[in-house]
């Protein structure tokens, strides 16, 4: 089988990766962490995370019964640059929980139809009924940012939509749902490594498109397009949860504890929830670019 676009990734990291990046990448040993600004040197531990993760696995259905019982509505808004881990988190949050009344929310490119449509209404058609998670693997939030980085949409378009996004969330909340918004957030090595490790796997080749291979080339771009969405769209009432995602085991812990100890659910168990690490988990200012 041949790979996608040629070589599309192996031939950016050979002719156009930044040096740093590049000799972060040759240099990364196993369980090696590769952005010099992540707070820990290596991955965590498999057995402390795999510990970890079921008693948090054994919260979420929990917290899934309790939804059930008394029809409250859960929406987890999953963000972040490709690759930065949002469908494993995703698999984790959902994979021990009753998948009629847990939802995955993945939608392609519109169609004719609902590019015709105010922007945010397709996603409305997907929010949860009574007892309901809902949990989307991107966002409303392409417009904030990948649209806007390939052009897909006018300024005019972009900035109408940050007129009307707090307004759209507002409603959200003041219907009931109760509304999480995660950003996680990797180095450029890390992302640049894993775009390379997909490329070589043949059963993982599906997930790359030439949007990836070219985004390679609009980091900056990218960069800036989600430093302003971040800061004009955290509000009170939405705020974003900023994951740093270079190691995932860590990443996804954290995106689980911070949904879970923000509801008080029934037969909560605080010592099985931990707590959620302010060096890889918080607000705003955790974002590094």
């Amino acid at each position: 089988m041949d790979l996608p676009f040629d070589g599309g990734i192996s031939r950016f990291f050979a002719d156009s990766a930044p040096n740093a990046v590049r000799d972060a990448i040759d240099g990364g040993k196993k369980n090696q962490i590769l952005n010099p600004d992540y707070p820990y040197a290596k991955r965590m531990s498999r057995n402390a995370y795999e510990d970890e993760l079921d008693a948090l696995q054994i919260e979420l259905v929990r917290l899934q019964a309790w939804a059930r019982t008394t029809g409250e509505r859960i929406v987890v808004v999953f963000e972040g640059r490709d690759v930065a881990g949002k469908g494993g988190t995703i698999s984790r949050f959902r994979e021990n929980l009753n998948p009629r009344h847990a939802r995955v929310v993945a939608l392609s490119k519109p169609t004719e139809v609902e590019t015709g449509q105010w922007y945010f209404q397709r996603y409305i058609d997907h929010m949860p009924s009574a007892g309901e998670i809902v949990l989307f693997d991107r966002s409303w939030y392409n417009r904030g940012v990948v649209e806007h980085v390939f052009e897909f949409c006018t300024p005019e378009a972009r900035e109408k939509w940050f007129g009307q996004v707090g307004t759209f969330e507002n409603m959200l909340v003041d219907e009931g749902i109760k509304l999480f918004k995660i950003w996680l957030n990797v180095g450029q090595a890390t992302q640049l490594k894993r775009f390379l490790d997909r490329e070589a796997d043949l059963l993982k080749q599906w997930k790359l498109s030439w949007i990836d291979v070219e985004g390679l080339n609009r980091w900056d771009a990218y960069t800036k397009a989600i430093d302003e969405t971040i800061t004009r769209t955290h509000t009170v009432a939405a705020p974003w949860t900023i994951v740093r995602s270079d190691d995932k085991r860590r990443a996804r812990l954290n995106v689980i504890r911070s949904v879970l100890t923000t509801l008080d659910y029934a037969g909560r168990d605080n010592t099985r929830l931990g707590d959620i690490d302010p060096l890889v988990a918080g607000g705003p200012d955790l974002w590094h670019g």
